[in-house]
């Protein structure tokens, strides 16, 4: 099974190719997500229903506001609390991002990643990654490159070897509505610490 430097999967990106990488909870299928031909790859590979939005990673807080229309206070208490770590906040998504990315009431998922691989392929990718998990629709999330060159084998452009993962939960994922927090996906943080947090 081959494997690829960061170098390799930057050119991969770059040319809109979809590279496996890995993130603070699993292994996970990245392009470029400000890319609408590599969105249209990410989907084919993934075998993902079309109406179901794909989280994004970026490498800050910065980034992460330059797709989204508003990053409220509540949402910036959060993340100052828990980004870089596994708590993606959906926010309202800047209408030019692709309808891949966007639910039904036009939010964008998106967290910043601890994983310094993650981190260093946004930061010099310069844009945001996708961060569906590297796995068939409906099957278990890959925790080693070998369970994700298993399910994609030669589809995908660049495999980036993390080791075995230890996440054994996604990431959380909530939404904000009047400053309180709604969970959408249970995960790797626990509800009692966000509402802490927004307590703060």
């Amino acid at each position: 099974m081959p494997s690829a430097d960061i170098g390799a999967a930057l050119a991969a990106l770059k040319a809109a190719q979809a590279i496996v990488f890995p993130t603070e909870t699993f292994y996970g299928v990245g392009v470029d997500a400000m890319n609408a031909v590599a969105l249209d790859r990410l989907l084919e590979i993934k075998g993902r229903e079309p109406d179901k939005p794909v989280a994004l990673i970026a490498a800050d807080v910065e980034m992460a506001r330059r797709v989204v229309r508003e990053f409220p206070s509540a949402a910036r208490r959060l993340a100052d609390v828990f980004w870089p770590g596994p708590l993606t906040i959906v926010l309202p998504a800047r209408p030019e991002l692709a309808p891949a990315l966007t639910n039904r009431e036009g939010g964008v998922g998106i967290r910043v990643s601890p994983h310094p691989i993650a981190l260093e392929l946004t930061r010099r990718l310069g844009a945001p990654l996708t961060a569906t998990s590297a796995n068939r629709a409906g099957q278990p999330p890959a925790r080693t490159l070998a369970q994700a060159w298993e399910a994609f084998g030669g589809a995908i452009a660049a495999y980036v070897d993390g080791g075995t993962l230890e996440g054994s939960l996604p990431s959380t994922v909530i939404a904000l509505e009047d400053g309180r927090i709604r969970i959408l996906r249970a995960g790797a943080i626990a509800p009692d610490r966000l509402d802490q947090a927004l307590r703060r």
